[in-house]
């Protein structure tokens, strides 16, 4: 990775996820349009997997988010690009509303697994961790409405201080080529 002019805000994850809000209010609909229960389970069963995966790369950008955050703050001083966010009105409610919806569904679907599949589903409490902590995030950098460069990023205090970052660029720049953002939680405890 090369910084010389800069970094940029997003490094490439966007590109490897879906919207979250959008795909499970798809999937609830879907449901919702079968009378049958047994046909809104067997919808379901099908739609298992691919909400497990959503979940999954959902947190990891997060996470990826925050580790790109601190990686970079180690960079002192330099221009952040294309930051699309700088410069707009911050709302808080608006910013984290996301991220809620995400925990939100998060928490509760331990019990639609169950109800249409009659299996248990864990939660991983890092994934938790990681909802709470960008939140979080999130509120400390007012929506990094005023990012402009890495001197403004501000971690909350319970993040570690990034010991390599270049180990971290390193990670980042691999998962981004293999797409599968899921390889940055084995990164979770750089910051957590």
């Amino acid at each position: 990775m090369n910084f010389d002019a800069g970094v940029q805000f997003d490094p490439g994850f966007t590109a490897h996820i879906s919207a979250f809000m959008p795909n499970v209010e798809y999937v609830y609909g879907s449901l919702a349009r079968y009378k049958n229960f047994g046909q809104k389970k067997s919808q379901f069963k099908m739609f298992l997997p691919k909400l497990s995966s959503l979940i999954d790369n959902y947190v990891a950008f997060y996470l990826g988010c925050m580790l790109w955050a601190s990686a970079i703050k180690t960079l002192k001083g330099k221009p952040i690009l294309n930051n699309f966010c700088c410069g707009a009105e911050y709302d808080e409610a608006e910013t984290v509303s996301e991220v809620d919806f995400t925990k939100a569904f998060y928490q509760h679907f331990p019990n639609d697994v169950k109800y249409y599949t009659g299996k248990d589903f864990v939660l991983d409490e890092k994934k938790l961790d990681i909802l709470k902590n960008y939140r979080e995030f999130l509120i400390e950098n007012k929506g990094f409405t005023e990012m402009k460069t890495t001197d403004d990023i501000k971690l909350p205090a319970n993040f570690k201080e990034i010991k390599d970052a270049d180990a971290v660029f390193n990670k980042i720049e691999s998962v981004l080529e293999s797409g599968n953002l899921t390889e940055l939680y084995d990164l979770y405890e750089e910051i957590l």
